[in-house]
């Protein structure tokens, strides 16, 4: 029995378990309690995250009770305030009823009533009666403020009562004494439909109300200014939500704005016709009152403005054009405000025309970022690279440039701006193009005539020294002034057109269209003038060049002709010109070679500068003092060969 005992104490190694069995028969008691405290980790997470949900939920509900507890707290204090009212009137009842009771008890106790008199006694009574009793029940919807019925009652009463309807002396007391309570009554009234007016949500139907309850209590001037009030203040509140956007869309936020105060203008202007009818009268203050407005809102588009010179001309010219297309609306209504509305935006668009010009010029003169400017217009490539070849290409890169500039002051204008500003805005085209031939002659080779010019040295980045050169400086600027400038102009113009723009009553009293004006012509003319300029420098260093030889020697020389030996006349061969102008005649033949090959296609201006190269050796013979001083000094006299040869060259280069 022992031994049995002692087995079961200790088995056999035979019967021993493996150590997995073990591990999973006999988990550790840290695994076990990690296990537990994970699970009660995710449950007081559960309950941690279930408790904020609560207290956020709690938190709004506190905070709509709280605002709920305002708000009653509010009206508690109305309701006060109306209970207070009513308490005062049933005061004052209370007490007027107990006064008459205790005269009614005090008149009975001393007089008998006597029947044969009683008729004759009663009717002051009555009628004192049915004023207090009519007064009362004012005070009582005045309190209420139960405007439209207290001006009702007001109107019957006035209508029915004698003493209310004369408006001098009454003939008792105490009609007079009624009619300065009656009055009193009525400015009561007027106060309260005055406070209606002025309430910041109000809408038009109560409005309306308001003003037409004005109306005939007799303030119709009252009634109008509040009108014009309301809307004023509506229209400021809207300007104050617009004003951000000023500085995120400066070229939008004046047609934005305009479309706001025109929009009031012709809302309040209907309203007024609606409620007032035609009364000229109030037709004027209408008109003055909306021309307060567009000073204020031309004011505002000054302040707004923005800073960048192309955005401030986008929106300028945007605020023109919607501007006046509203104005034409309005004049359907009877309001004529374009005149005044170009009058105060002319000085604006003037400022920043000249802001663009400005920085215009210094682009012009400029030729920095040129790759760049000629992505933006290629179309202009072609036609001024044509002139150059890859090595001179600056010369192209700046007429690019030049008409990329004026191209885009042009997109950024609409066509009434154009219409009505035309003019100002041709002459300051013409001057930017005044600026960029007096660069190109700076290029050309030889002294200016033009003191002015000296300070564009520093801005020519590129020199004309060859014919081809020259005449491709010629070619750039003969291009651009007869035909990429005049098509960029037209384009606007057409668009303009095609729009219908201006219609009737636009145009009244303003400027006339470019086009159908000598200004277009002028303009043309300006520009023409000042590529002649570029034409003349040409011609004149280049005959100056051919006339004078480098150590400053003239070679059209007077004495070949006093010349007695003829060593430089032809004596045994057919009769020529001197050999100066023959050499002048072939210079000219080269040089018109040389024109046709880099002017390919332009004979106008081949034909022009061949013509003006002789007119200018002529103007030089014909100023030459010492050329012709020499024939006038007795000690050479002209001999008969020299006569002839000197007939020969002269009308040889006429």
């Amino acid at each position: 029995m022992e031994s049995s005992e002692e087995e079961d104490d200790f088995p056999s190694i035979e019967s021993i378990t493996s150590q997995s069995k073990v591990d999973s028969l006999y988990q550790s008691h840290t695994e076990k309690g990690i296990r537990k405290l994970c699970c009660e980790l995710l449950d007081l997470k559960d309950a941690v995250e279930n408790l904020c949900g609560n207290m956020r939920t709690k938190y709004l509900a506190f905070l709509r009770i709280s605002e709920e507890a305002v708000e009653m707290e509010h009206e508690l204090v109305e309701l006060r305030k109306h209970i207070s009212t009513q308490g005062i009137l049933v005061q004052d009842l209370m007490t007027g009823v107990c006064h008459q009771l205790e005269e009614w008890n005090r008149s009975s106790s001393e007089v008998q009533p006597n029947p044969d008199n009683q008729e004759l006694q009663d009717p002051l009574p009555i009628e004192m009666d049915h004023h207090k009793i009519f007064l009362e029940k004012v005070d009582v919807l005045l309190a209420e403020h139960k405007v439209e019925e207290a001006l009702e009652a007001l109107d019957a009463e006035e209508r029915n009562s004698p003493e209310l309807k004369s408006s001098g002396d009454t003939s008792t007391t105490e009609g007079s004494s009624y009619r300065s309570v009656f009055l009193k009554r009525k400015a009561l009234l007027e106060d309260q439909l005055v406070e209606i007016t002025g309430q910041p949500f109000i809408n038009f139907v109560e409005l309306k109300k308001a003003l037409s309850g004005l109306i005939k209590l007799g303030k119709g001037p009252l009634a109008h200014q509040l009108l014009l009030k309301f809307y004023g203040s509506r229209l400021e509140k809207s300007i104050e939500a617009l004003f951000p956007s000023s500085s995120v869309c400066p070229r939008t936020y004046p047609a934005t704005l305009s479309k706001l105060v025109f929009s009031t203008i012709s809302l309040a202007t209907t309203k007024s016709g609606l409620i007032f009818g035609d009364n000229p009268v109030y037709t004027n203050r209408v008109v003055q009152w909306a021309e307060w407005e567009i000073e204020y809102f031309v004011r505002l588009v000054k302040e707004n403005a923005s800073s960048d010179t192309v955005s401030a001309l986008r929106g300028a010219s945007i605020c023109v054009q919607a501007s006046l297309n509203y104005s034409l609306m309005l004049e359907r209504q009877g309001l004529k405000l374009s005149k005044l509305i170009l009058v105060l935006l002319r000085p604006f668009i003037e400022e920043v025309l000249e802001l663009n010009f400005r920085r215009a010029r210094k682009g012009v003169l400029d030729l920095i970022e040129t790759d760049e400017c000629m992505s933006l217009s290629p179309r202009f490539a072609p036609l001024l690279s044509a002139f150059t070849t890859s090595s001179h290409s600056l010369l192209a890169d700046s007429g690019i440039r030049f008409m990329c500039i004026v191209e885009h002051i042009l997109e950024q204008l609409t066509p009434l701006t154009f219409f009505h500003f035309g003019g100002n805005i041709l002459s300051r085209i013409g001057q930017l193009f005044d600026k960029y031939m007096d660069a190109l002659i700076k290029a050309l080779p030889g002294p200016s005539d033009d003191d002015n010019l000296t300070e564009l040295k520093e801005f020519v980045s590129f020199r004309a020294e060859t014919d081809s050169e020259q005449l491709a400086v010629l070619g750039v600027a003969f291009t651009i002034l007869d035909e990429l400038l005049p098509n960029a102009v037209m384009t606007l113009w057409k668009l303009q057109s095609e729009s219908g723009e201006p219609k009737s009553g636009l145009a009244e009293n303003v400027t006339p269209i470019p086009s159908t004006s000598t200004e277009l012509k002028d303009w043309r003319r300006h520009l023409q003038h000042s590529f002649d300029k570029l034409r003349d420098h040409f011609c004149r260093q280049y005959v100056l060049s051919f006339i004078y030889s480098r150590e400053g020697q003239t070679r059209l020389d007077a004495q070949i002709y006093l010349n007695e030996n003829g060593d430089d006349l032809y004596l045994d061969s057919a009769p020529l010109p001197s050999l100066p102008f023959q050499a002048l005649f072939a210079k000219l033949q080269q040089l018109a070679t040389v024109a046709g090959d880099v002017l390919l296609g332009k004979e106008k201006i081949q034909k022009i500068l061949l013509a003006r190269l002789t007119e200018t050796v002529v103007m030089w013979l014909s100023d030459e003092q010492e050329f012709w001083g020499v024939f006038e000094d007795d000690t050479g006299p002209l001999q008969p060969l020299g006569l002839q040869q000197m007939i020969l060259s002269l009308p040889f280069q006429v």
